[in-house]
């Protein structure tokens, strides 16, 4: 038996899935009236939406199947995901790598099965479509465009999913989809003891942008920001534009010296954007960021409420010192507050 390949892309694929907020929900009849449709057109016992996590495969509609949920690497559908094209084996018995599966050998049973991948617009392949049979079979050209169509028809549910959890002028996560995978990372940060910084970010000077250039230019600029912050952060961050000028990111194993290296990269970045856009203002933030301690933060609100204070003690600073062109740390690191303004320029 052949387990299925990770995709390159795994850990942003997990997180697209994870922010739907979709795993162990109910059934719900916009995907269960398309595995009825499948089922009855393909004449087959079993079908199927599948979305494959990380070490299960989980059903969020089956039909001709009492199972919710089996291990990824023994699934069908792991494999169905390393491709944009339809997977399908048309006797599992006559296929090295399926002839033995288990799912083969015992209950249900596999002879047959067809699956298309389930895509979001950004490309990640979060699951299938499936048929399956007890008995070998074939598919012609006109049943493959049909099982397509169908999928097409779910992957279509699931952006209306992903569109409650992402900005719609960012296309980077909103509150509700950080804060979703933000308390999956904490758990998992609690269980492994891996350090884990949450940094809460602000534009500076945005009103002015927006009073001066305009909603339209100001619309820009923010998603010029993400931009940024989208070529900066690592797959494993979270990141985030919580509401107006503010955004986050939560860097996964990272504290400290790190998170400071990190965001002098991100100030780079700006400057560069300045540099290389001549848009009549700058962009600039001020950051701060508190750092995860299971027995101080229940949650990630307690986190952000951290880093926020931070972010605003980082801000007063500036005002008071009246320092209005410059780019540097304005506390000591361990109380893990900064300032970066990207209208200073390079040093």
């Amino acid at each position: 038996m052949k387990k299925p390949d990770i995709p390159d892309n795994e850990s942003t694929r997990l997180q697209s899935l994870r922010s739907l907020d979709i795993l162990d929900t109910a059934p719900e009849e916009r995907f269960d009236r398309v595995t009825r449709l499948a089922r009855k057109l393909f004449g087959v016992p079993i079908a199927l939406v599948s979305l494959v996590d990380e070490h299960r495969q989980w059903f969020k509609s089956r039909q001709g199947l009492e199972a919710t949920e089996t291990p990824r690497d023994i699934s069908f559908c792991g494999h169905t995901i390393l491709s944009e094209e339809t997977f399908i084996i048309e006797d599992t018995r006559q296929d090295k790598r399926f002839a033995d599966n288990p799912l083969v050998a015992g209950d249900p049973n596999i002879r047959f099965y067809a699956g298309h991948p389930l895509s979001l617009d950004n490309g990640d392949r979060l699951g299938t479509l499936c048929l399956i049979d007890s008995n070998p079979r074939e598919l012609d050209s006109e049943e493959l465009v049909i099982l397509e169509d169908l999928a097409a028809m779910v992957s279509a549910e699931l952006a209306a999913f992903q569109l409650a959890t992402l900005d719609e002028l960012t296309q980077i996560s909103n509150r509700r989809g950080f804060t979703k995978l933000a308390e999956h990372s904490l758990n998992l940060a609690a269980r492994q003891g891996m350090p884990i910084e949450l940094v809460y970010l602000d534009m500076d000077n945005f009103k002015d942008i927006n009073d001066r250039f305009g909603h339209k230019e100001g619309d820009r600029a923010l998603r010029a920001f993400a931009d940024q912050m989208r070529s900066v952060f690592r797959d494993s961050d979270l990141f985030a534009r919580l509401s107006g000028d503010e955004f986050v990111v939560l860097l996964t194993n990272s504290s400290g010296n790190l998170v400071l290296d990190i965001m002098e990269r991100f100030q780079q970045k700006v400057w560069a954007w300045n540099r290389n856009n001549n848009t009549g203002y700058e962009l600039g933030f001020s950051f701060g960021a508190a750092e995860f301690d299971p027995a101080r933060h229940n949650n990630i609100e307690d986190l952000l409420h951290e880093a926020d204070a931070a972010m605003y003690r980082c801000k007063q600073a500036r005002k008071q010192s009246r320092i209005r062109k410059s780019a540097r740390v304005v506390n000591q690191a361990d109380e893990k507050t900064g300032s970066l303004a990207g209208n200073a320029g390079p040093a």
